[in-house]
C-alpha cells in the first residue's frame, strides 16, 4: 500500500494557553468544531451554519482517574493533504484526503486530537502512560434538536449485528436498549450525521443508549470479560465482567470517534473516512490477495436439480459448484457449514467429502476454495491454518463471534494476522461492522454485520426499502457480505419465505443491480448453480461484473427510496440502480465517459415486471459521453448496465 503526501503540512506549536476554547474549521470552512476546555472537556459541531452537536462531553479514565485536567495546554495545528492508494479499491483506487487537525496536549501523558474534514469530524485520545492500565471512556452526545435517527436496538452487547434499521426520534429511544454503530441521524435542516468509529484495535466497540438529556445519546461499551463460558458448539457467554472496558498499554492511540457529515445522501456513500482514518498495512507483500466472486452453497441449501447424483454435503455436489464457477469465471467457491467432520473438528472433512481431490480438481479449473469455521473451533486449534495452507485452501470464513468486547476485537486481529502470514483470505460472519482492520490487513475482504439476503429464508424484512437503507448506513463503514443473486424473485405482496428454496423481494433487475451497488471483496452468487444455469442470460451478465472499483460516482440517491451508482473498473463502466415500492424513471447523463463510442449492455425491468418480478429485458446500444441513458424501473425494481469501449 502506498501513501503520498501531496499537500502542505503546517505545524504550529502554540505557547502555553489560558483560553478556555479552541476552534477548528474544515478546509472549506463549512464545518466548525469548537472545543471547550473548562471543568469538562467538550466540543460542539456546526455544519453549514447549523449546530448539529453541542455540549458533547468526552473523557478518558485510567484506573478510575480522569486524565483530563483544565490546566494550561499546548496546541499543535496542521493542514494536511494526502493521497491514499488502497490495496483493495472498494470505491476508488485513489483517495484524496484534506483536513485540518488540532492536537491539544496537556502533558506528555494525555492529548486529544480533532480533525475537521469537509464532510466529517473525528477525535481520538493519545496517551503516554507507562505500563498497563484499566480503561474507561465517556461520551455524552447532545444533538442540536430532536433529530430523526436510524438505528438497531439490542439488549446488552452480544449481537451478530444483523438487524434492520428502525426509525425513531432521539427523544423516543427506549431507555433499556443499546444501539450498535453505525447510527444515522437527520438534522432539522435535513443534513445527515453518521456516527461510527475507526482504527479500533485492542479495545471494545462503542454502543450508544439514551442519555439523561432529551436529545442526548450516551456512549456505553462492553466491559472487559474476566470469565466466559461456551454455549453449544459456537456461542459464548460472559459470566464475569470487570468494572472497566479495556486492559491495555497506557502508551497508545485510541480509536477515532467519527461523525460523517452529509449535505445530501450521496455524500454518505462516497465517504471513505473509516478507511482513511485507520492505520496502514505493514510493508509486507500482499500481491497474492485476489478479491473475487464466489459460488456459495448455504443460502440455496445445495439444492441442485437436473444432475445425475444425489445433492448434499458431498464431493459430487461441491465438484458441481467448481464446474459452475469455472464455467462463468468465478474465482472461488465456499464450503460452508457441513464440510468438516463436525463444527468443532475442522481438521478433517466429513466422510462424504474427498477434500484433497476437490481442492486438486478446483485448482485445475482455476477456482479457489474457502472453508467455513466457527470462531470457537478456530480459537481452539490455530494450527489448523497451517494445515489449510498445506492443503492449498484460498481462505476462511469465520462465523458466530457475536461479541464486540476487547477480547473479541483482539480475536479478529489475530485471525487477520495469522491468515495473512499463511496467505489466506478472510470473510467475517456473525461480525460487527468494519472498523479499519481491512486497511492494516487487506486479506480481510468482507464482513457480514448486515441484515442480508440470507434472512429471506425465514423473514419478510429484506425489502427493497431495507436494501435502500443499508448502503447509506452500514456500507459507509466498509464492505458488507450481503450475498445477493436470487434468481427466484417476487414482489412483497406475494413473497413468502422458504428455507430450502429461498427467493427475494423485488424484481430480477433489482437483484442484478446489487452486484454493482454493494461493495464486497468476496461477492457471493447466493443461488443454486442449477438456477443460474437455467437463467443463462442473467448469469452471463452477472459473471462480467467485477468486485473492485477504480472510480465511484453516486448519480442519484435518497435514503430508503432510490439509488443509482456508476462505478469504473479499468476502461469499463458499470451502472446499477434500484427503487422502493415506487416506479421511477431516470435520464442518466453519461458525460463522465471518455471520448469515443461505447457498447452499452442494459438489463431493465420488463414491461410486465410490475406483475411478474422475474420479467426483464436485455438491450444493447452504442453510446458516447454525450448520450443520455433512459431508464424505467418498475415498483421494487432496478436496472444494471455495462458500458465497454468499442
Amino acid at each position: 500500500m502506498k501513501k503520498v503526501l501531496s499537500g502542505l503540512l503546517l505545524l504550529v506549536i502554540g505557547m502555553p494557553s489560558v483560553f478556555t476554547a479552541e476552534v477548528l474549521k474544515s478546509p472549506d470552512n463549512k464545518t466548525i468544531v469548537t472545543i471547550s476546555l473548562d471543568d469538562r472537556l467538550s466540543f460542539s459541531v456546526k455544519f453549514h451554519e447549523e449546530v448539529i452537536l453541542k455540549n458533547t462531553d468526552i473523557d478518558l479514565l485510567f484506573n478510575n482517574q480522569s486524565l483530563y485536567s483544565p490546566k494550561r495546554y499546548r496546541v499543535v495545528r496542521s493542514t494536511v493533504t494526502d493521497t491514499v492508494f488502497p490495496a483493495i479499491p472498494y470505491k476508488n483506487s485513489r483517495i484524496v484526503v484534506e483536513y485540518n487537525s488540532l492536537v491539544i496536549r496537556w502533558n506528555n501523558k494525555f492529548s486529544v486530537e480533532f480533525r475537521a474534514y469537509n464532510h466529517g469530524v473525528a477525535y481520538r485520545f493519545i496517551t503516554g502512560v507507562a505500563g498497563e492500565v484499566e480503561v474507561n471512556e465517556t461520551a455524552e452526545l447532545e444533538f442540536g434538536g430532536d433529530y430523526t435517527i436510524w438505528t438497531s436496538f439490542i439488549k446488552g452487547f452480544q449481537s451478530a449485528c444483523e438487524s434492520t434499521f428502525e426509525k425513531f426520534p432521539v427523544s423516543g429511544i427506549p431507555e433499556n436498549r443499546n444501539t450498535y454503530l453505525p447510527l444515522l441521524a437527520e438534522t432539522n435542516n435535513r443534513s445527515k450525521i453518521l456516527i461510527t468509529e475507526a482504527d479500533l484495535y485492542d479495545y471494545p466497540n462503542m454502543f450508544l443508549k439514551k442519555g439523561e438529556k432529551e436529545n442526548e445519546l450516551h456512549a456505553v461499551m462492553p466491559p472487559y470479560p474476566l470469565e466466559t463460558e461456551l454455549v453449544g458448539d459456537r456461542s459464548s457467554r460472559i459470566t464475569k465482567a470487570a468494572g472497566y472496558i479495556a486492559r491495555t498499554i497506557g502508551q497508545r492511540t485510541f480509536p477515532w470517534r467519527l461523525f460523517i457529515l452529509a449535505e445530501n445522501d450521496a455524500d454518505l456513500i462516497e465517504s471513505e473516512l473509516v478507511y482513511v482514518l485507520s492505520r496502514e498495512a505493514d510493508n509486507e507483500d500482499g500481491s497474492w490477495i485476489n478479491p473475487g466472486r464466489v459460488a456459495w452453497d448455504w443460502w440455496n441449501a445445495s439444492n441442485l436439480y437436473g444432475v445425475d447424483f444425489k445433492s448434499g454435503l458431498n464431493t459430487d455436489t461441491w465438484k458441481y459448484y467448481v464446474d459452475f464457477a469455472s464455467e462463468y469465471g468465478l474465482e472461488y467457491i465456499i464450503l460452508d457449514e457441513g464440510w468438516s467432520y463436525s463444527t468443532t473438528d475442522i481438521t478433517r472433512p466429513n466422510p462424504n467429502l474427498d477434500l484433497e481431490y476437490l481442492i486438486r480438481y478446483a485448482k485445475s479449473k482455476n477456482v479457489g476454495i474457502i472453508l467455513w469455521t466457527t470462531w470457537r473451533a478456530l480459537n481452539e486449534q490455530w494450527e489448523v491454518l497451517d494445515l489449510y495452507r498445506q492443503w492449498g485452501v484460498a481462505g476462511i470464513k469465520v462465523d458466530f463471534m457475536n461479541r464486540s468486547d476487547q477480547w473479541m476485537v483482539n480475536f479478529y486481529e489475530k485471525v487477520a494476522e495469522e491468515a495473512f502470514r499463511r496467505e489466506l483470505l478472510v470473510d467475517f460472519h456473525g461480525a460487527y461492522k468494519p472498523v479499519g482492520l481491512r486497511r492494516k490487513y487487506p486479506n480481510v475482504l468482507s464482513y457480514e454485520g448486515v441484515y442480508g439476503l440470507e434472512n429471506c429464508k425465514w423473514s419478510e424484512m429484506v425489502t427493497p426499502e431495507h436494501n435502500l437503507t443499508i448502503p447509506f448506513i452500514r456500507m459507509v463503514c466498509g464492505p458488507m457480505d450481503y450475498t445477493p443473486g436470487a434468481m427466484r424473485n417476487y414482489h412483497s405482496k406475494e413473497f413468502s419465505p422458504i428455507f430450502e428454496r429461498p427467493s427475494s423481494i423485488g424484481t430480477r433487475c433489482h437483484q442484478l443491480a446489487l452486484f454493482i451497488l454493494y461493495e464486497s471483496g468476496l461477492q457471493m452468487f447466493a443461488d443454486s448453480p442449477s438456477n443460474y444455469r437455467r437463467e443463462e442470460e442473467t448469469t452471463g451478465f452477472l459473471a462480467k461484473i467485477p468486485v473492485v472499483w477504480h472510480e465511484t460516482r453516486v448519480l442519484e440517491a435518497k435514503l430508503g427510496e432510490y439509488l443509482v451508482i456508476a462505478r469504473r473498473n479499468g476502461d469499463a463502466w458499470y451502472i446499477g440502480g434500484i427503487t422502493n415500492g415506487e416506479s421511477r424513471s431516470f435520464n442518466i447523463d453519461l458525460s463522465f465517459l471518455k471520448s469515443g463510442p461505447y457498447r452499452a449492455t442494459v438489463m431493465t425491468d420488463g414491461i410486465n415486471a410490475d406483475r411478474f418480478a422475474e420479467d426483464y429485458k436485455k438491450t444493447t446500444q452504442t453510446v458516447t459521453n454525450s448520450s443520455i441513458l433512459k431508464i424505467q424501473m418498475a415498483p421494487e425494481g432496478g436496472f444494471a448496465a455495462m458500458i465497454n469501449p468499442r
